[in-house]
């Protein structure tokens, strides 16, 4: 999007609701690590954050495939109920409280992280040669760390204008 330009917005979207946060919620959910305004919290990330690293030591080191190839999603819920997160149960719950809006742009983009991720396993459990396996590591990872960013913006209440920002560039 260009600056100076408007935004259009369909009439069926409606703005993120703007409501009052109690300050005695908020602090438990900024100690349990969980961005008060958005719900959300970046240790579901690590999820991720572990299928790129795996992928990144494919080249080097053959073996990380069949790490990576053993690699399953995980919903949100499932991510922080399988975890040792402090906050895990207020994770969950302020996952489900969090704007619709802002959810579904997070779900959105861990969706498309997840069905890269599941169809670069499916390849390289198809592939033969280790430097293709090599190839598909290196171009899943240029695939998912953007959308990775772009998660980390929802979660910290990044702005629509600075995904689109992000996307074009």
């Amino acid at each position: 999007m260009k600056s100076g330009s408007a935004k259009s917005t369909p009439a069926n979207h409606k703005a993120p609701r703007k409501e009052h946060v109690d300050p005695a919620r908020a602090a438990r959910l900024r100690a349990a690590n969980i961005n008060p305004r958005t719900g959300l919290a970046s240790d579901y990330l690590n999820h991720f954050n572990e299928a790129i690293m795996l992928l990144e030591m494919v080249p080097s080191m053959p073996e990380c495939a069949k790490d990576f190839m053993s690699w399953r999603p995980l919903t949100y819920s499932e991510h922080f109920m399988a975890s040792h997160f402090k906050g895990r149960d207020l994770a969950i719950e302020a996952y489900n409280s969090a704007d619709v809006i802002i959810r579904a742009e997070f779900d959105n983009i861990t969706s498309a992280m997840t069905s890269i991720l599941m169809a670069v396993g499916a390849a390289m459990r198809q592939a033969t040669k280790h430097k293709t396996r090599a190839i598909l590591a290196e171009q899943a990872t240029g695939w998912v760390k953007p959308l990775v960013a772009l998660a980390g913006g929802i979660i910290n209440g990044g702005s629509e204008a600075d995904v689109d920002y992000i996307m074009t560039h």
